[in-house]
C-alpha cells in the first residue's frame, strides 16, 4: 500500500517525523511507500507552507519517506484542512492508498492488517459534531438526505438501521483522521465534488448549519458511499486501537490514550537522531522529553474520563499543562 500523510511548516514537520519514526519502530516489516505530501507555493497560500527544517527533511528521507510536492487548486489558507484532499493527487493513480492525519502514531504491525481497498472506509472515532439540529429546522435525516440526493447517491443504503431514526449514529459520519480506497485520484474527485457543492451551492436544508471546520467530514461519507464503501468492519478496529492512534494534541494524548500508545510514541521518539530533531518543536520537547506529558497523565483516570473532549481540555488548561 501507499501511506500518505501531509507535511508542512512548523508543527506538521515534526508530526511527520514522529509518524515516520513510529512506523519504522512499530512495523519494521513495512515494505510499502510512505509519502509525505508537501504543499507547493501557489495563489491560494499567501505564505509558504512547505517544510523548511533541513535536519527534519534529511531525517524523513533516512526513515524511508518520500517527500512529494502537491498544489492546492481548490482550498488553501481559507480552509487548510482541504490539504488532505488536495494531497491525494500526489499519489500514483490506480494504486491503493491509506491516508493518515499527520498527528498519528503507529503502535503495531500495520503491514499485517488485511484491508479491502476496494471497499473504501474511514475512521469511526468521532463525536456528534455535525449537523447541529435547530429547534424548528430539519432533522438529521432531512439534512443528510438532501446531500445524497444532490449528488445522485442512494441515501437509504447508507443508513445503520440498528440505530433509531433521528439518532445521529444512524447516518454515515466519519472522522477524517484516516481513510482509504483503491485509487487516490478517484477518491479526490469524489471529495472535491462533494466539498465544492457543500461550500458553493449547498441544499436548502443546510441553511442553518455551520460548514467550517467540518467541511471535509461532511463530504467524507458522501465520497466513501459513492465509491461503494461504508462503515469499517471489526477487522479494521486496529486503525483506532492496537495498530494506530490519532493522538491529535499531545496533552490530550497523554490524558486519554492507552499505556500501549504512549509507550510506542515515546519509544519511537527516544533514539538520539529522532530526539535531536523533535526537540526543536517546543510541545514535543516539553511533553515528551521533559516529561510534562506524564504529569498530565497523572491527573486523569483513563477508566473514568469526561464524556466530552472539551471538558478534558479545560481540565488540562486549569492545571497549566496545555500546549499545542
Amino acid at each position: 500500500m501507499n501511506i500518505l500523510i501531509v507535511g508542512g511548516t512548523g508543527r506538521l514537520t515534526y508530526e511527520a517525523v514522529l509518524f515516520a519514526a513510529s512506523l519504522r519502530h512499530s512495523d519494521p516489516g513495512f515494505e510499502g511507500r510512505l509519502i509525505v505530501a508537501d504543499p507547493a507555493p501557489g495563489p491560494l497560500w499567501p505564505k509558504p507552507q512547505a517544510m523548511t527544517d533541513r535536519q527534519a527533511l534529511d531525517l524523513l528521507t533516512d526513515l524511508g519517506a518520500e517527500i512529494v510536492p502537491f498544489e492546492a487548486k481548490h482550498f488553501g489558507a481559507d480552509y487548510p484542512q482541504g490539504n488532505k484532499v488536495e494531497a491525494l493527487t500526489a499519489l500514483p493513480e490506480g494504486q491503493p492508498f491509506l491516508f493518515f492525519d499527520t498527528d498519528t502514531v503507529v503502535t503495531g504491525p500495520l503491514s499485517e492488517m488485511h484491508i479491502d481497498f476496494d471497499r473504501p472506509s474511514a475512521s469511526m472515532r468521532r463525536e456528534n459534531t455535525w449537523p447541529k439540529i435547530e429547534l424548528y429546522g430539519p432533522g438529521y435525516g432531512a439534512i443528510w438526505r438532501s446531500l445524497y440526493d444532490r449528488l445522485g447517491l442512494d441515501f437509504e443504503t447508507s443508513l445503520d438501521r440498528s440505530q433509531p431514526e433521528e439518532h445521529w449514529e444512524r447516518y454515515l459520519y466519519f472522522n477524517a483522521g484516516w481513510f482509504f480506497g483503491p485509487c487516490p485520484h478517484a477518491f479526490h474527485a469524489g471529495m472535491i465534488a462533494a466539498m465544492r457543492m457543500i461550500r458553493d451551492d449547498p441544499p436548502e436544508a443546510l441553511v442553518c448549519q455551520e460548514i467550517y471546520p467540518w467541511l471535509d467530514q461532511i463530504a467524507l461519507p458522501l465520497a466513501v458511499h459513492g465509491l461503494g464503501g461504508g462503515r469499517p468492519g471489526p477487522d479494521l478496529d486496529g486503525l483506532d486501537g492496537e495498530v494506530t492512534c490519532h493522538w491529535r494534541v499531545l496533552p490530550l494524548a497523554y490524558a486519554r490514550e492507552s499505556d500501549r500508545t504512549i509507550a510506542a510514541l515515546e519509544a519511537a521518539a527516544a533514539p538520539n537522531r529522532i530526539k535531536r530533531v523533535l526537540k526543536a518543536y517546543e510541545p514535543m520537547k516539553r511533553m515528551i522529553y521533559q516529561r510534562r506529558g506524564q504529569k498530565v497523565r497523572a491527573l486523569f483516570d483513563r477508566e473514568n474520563l469526561p464524556a466530552k473532549e472539551q471538558a478534558l481540555r479545560n481540565a488540562i488548561k486549569r492545571a497549566g499543562f496545555w500546549m499545542r
